[in-house]
């Protein structure tokens, strides 16, 4: 099959929503041609709808590099990294396509809505970007007592100043009762909930005279009945407010059998059932509660914190599923950034308990026998797919990586493979047969300094290793046959050429020249030790 046919097996399959396979036609189709920019190009879409950014990234990178005057590289590449939350990247790349495409629709729009992003994770959306926060926490009992932890304190400047953090903060049950707090609404599911306050909405009457219109607002004539319903609903809330739950439940209680239209009331003794961990007929309160409210078209605000208050007693007793429906539900009567938090992280917790339920040793050992049989065969695609299925059902099993890992060199994807024989060694640094497939790797690569590397370790672990031996002298050779195709791939390395513009660093260089023994001094500063060792990666030093 050609590369073009096997683009427009991946372009169906990605139209279908079949991403992985459509991910492998778009990598079967590089191996045959490898500077075809587009390939690349819908390999970044695929991952990006897969989710797996980083490589959308790196996608979107090859293709600009293949064709930098082609302007939807640079729309993937922006995709791609507002997607990573890298926004100011993410806008660079942007405005780069439309310096060469100015007229583009889909640059523009893209544009567009990183900056709005960008705008949110500063600020707008962000509940703790405001100038008087750690006060406000500080006058408020639920979390003074936080303020006294240096490390809380650090966290919540770090939360004002990047929003998107919040997300992965949400575990911490500090964080959530901070954001109840600025938020002036119970997020937390546990502790004080929020007792409602709203009543009637205030009306707006138009005055007409003799003058120009003018609007006043006016407060809507109470009943004597509303009144008496309000001043039983004050009193609950005090009740509520000392814990004395029953109280205020019978205060409640009154306030509906006097009006009993009025969602507030139903909500506040939802409330209660929570405190109570009546998760049962707190849900069912809340249910009567949107029943009503709809009968009597209640403001939607009301109804969302229905919604939400069913999430989180959902949430309490512990169906996800649910609590992901209602959050939704809230969502879709009033968009907010709290329950937007509580949806994001009642998503998370399903995918890593749908992860954690996947997980069979047995079955991936049947993926990757599976796996090798292909392998023998020379369909490495397949082989492929059998191994990723064994990665998933044990993702701990450093041999699955290696096997895919030695798949993709043989189809020359040896970015991916790398990445995979990366993960082999850092979920077992003793794995010898992943330092060695990471140095062919390298390699291939013609990256000889890091082949080396890799390669030591392997010997190492075992010094009668042959096949480290071999490739060791190997990438010797390599290097010492041409030094200055090896200073120059060197030097395009970005980070060797700012060691080497460091004078601090040009000095120890010298030093370790005319006294070797002087390297095991610089070697015992860490930073220095990283510098000398990317040097002697990227062979442009070595060590005898």
């Amino acid at each position: 099959m050609s590369a073009t046919e096997l683009k427009d097996k991946g372009n169906a399959a990605l139209q279908a929503g079949k991403l992985d396979e459509a991910i492998q036609c778009y990598t079967s189709a590089i191996q045959l041609d490898q500077n075809n920019h587009v390939l690349y190009s819908n390999r970044s879409a695929a991952f990006a709808k897969k989710g797996v950014y980083s490589r959308a990234l790196e996608d979107a990178e090859k293709t600009v590099q293949l064709k930098p005057d082609w302007a939807k590289g640079y729309s993937r590449k922006g995709s791609a990294l507002a997607y990573l939350g890298r926004f100011e990247d993410s806008i660079q790349a942007y405005e780069a396509g439309l310096r060469i495409d100015a007229s583009n629709q889909q640059l523009k729009e893209g544009l567009q809505e990183v900056k709005s992003q960008l705008a949110d994770s500063r600020g707008g959306l962000n509940p703790f970007r405001v100038p008087d926060l750690l006060e406000r926490l500080k006058a408020d009992p639920r979390t003074r007592s936080y303020l006294d932890d240096p490390e809380y304190v650090k966290l919540l400047l770090e939360l004002k100043s990047n929003n998107s953090l919040l997300g992965s903060k949400l575990s911490d049950t500090r964080v959530l009762t901070a954001l109840s707090v600025l938020l002036g609404m119970n997020v937390t599911g546990a502790g004080d909930e929020e007792m409602e306050t709203e009543t009637v909405p205030e009306t707006t009457k138009v005055n007409t005279g003799a003058g120009d219109a003018r609007r006043e607002k006016s407060k809507p004539e109470l009943t004597p009945e509303k009144t008496q319903a309000l001043r039983e609903k004050e009193l609950g809330n005090e009740a509520y407010k000392r814990k004395n739950f029953e109280e205020a439940l019978s205060h409640y209680n009154k306030a509906v059998q006097i009006d009993p239209t009025d969602i507030t009331y139903l909500n506040n003794k939802a409330a209660v059932f929570f405190e109570q961990k009546e998760y049962e007929k707190c849900i069912k309160q809340c249910e009567d509660a949107i029943e009503v409210g709809r009968e009597n078209r209640a403001d939607f605000k009301l109804i969302a914190k229905a919604f939400t208050r069913i999430g989180n007693a959902y949430l309490k007793l512990g169906d996800l599923q649910k609590a992901k429906t209602y959050f939704e539900k809230s969502m879709s009567e009033h968009r907010t950034p709290e329950v937007k938090a509580l949806l994001s992280n009642v998503e998370r917790k399903i995918k890593e308990e749908e992860r954690l339920a996947y997980i069979d040793p047995v079955k991936a050992e049947e993926e990757k026998e599976k796996g090798n049989e292909f392998f023998k065969n020379g369909d490495y695609a397949t082989a492929i797919k059998h191994y990723s299925e064994a990665i998933k059902r044990n993702p701990e099993d450093p041999k699955y990586y290696s096997n895919r890992a030695a798949c993709y060199t043989k189809l020359a994807a040896f970015d991916l493979g790398l990445k995979d024989c990366e993960k082999c060694v850092e979920l077992d640094p003793k794995f010898i047969k992943g330092w060695i497939r990471k140095g062919k790797i390298l390699q291939g690569m013609q990256q000889y300094g890091k082949a080396l590397s890799a390669y030591q370790k392997a010997l190492e672990l075992d010094a009668a290793n042959a096949e480290a031996i071999e490739g060791y002298k190997t990438c010797t050779i390599a290097v010492n046959s041409n030094p200055e195709e090896v200073r120059k791939r060197a030097m395009a390395d970005p980070e060797v050429q700012a060691i080497m513009r460091d004078p601090a660093m040009r000095l120890i260089l010298e030093q370790m020249q005319n006294d070797p023994k002087a390297l095991q001094d610089h070697l015992k500063n860490p930073d220095i030790a990283a510098k000398i060792q990317k040097l002697l990666e990227s062979g442009l030093i070595a060590i005898h």
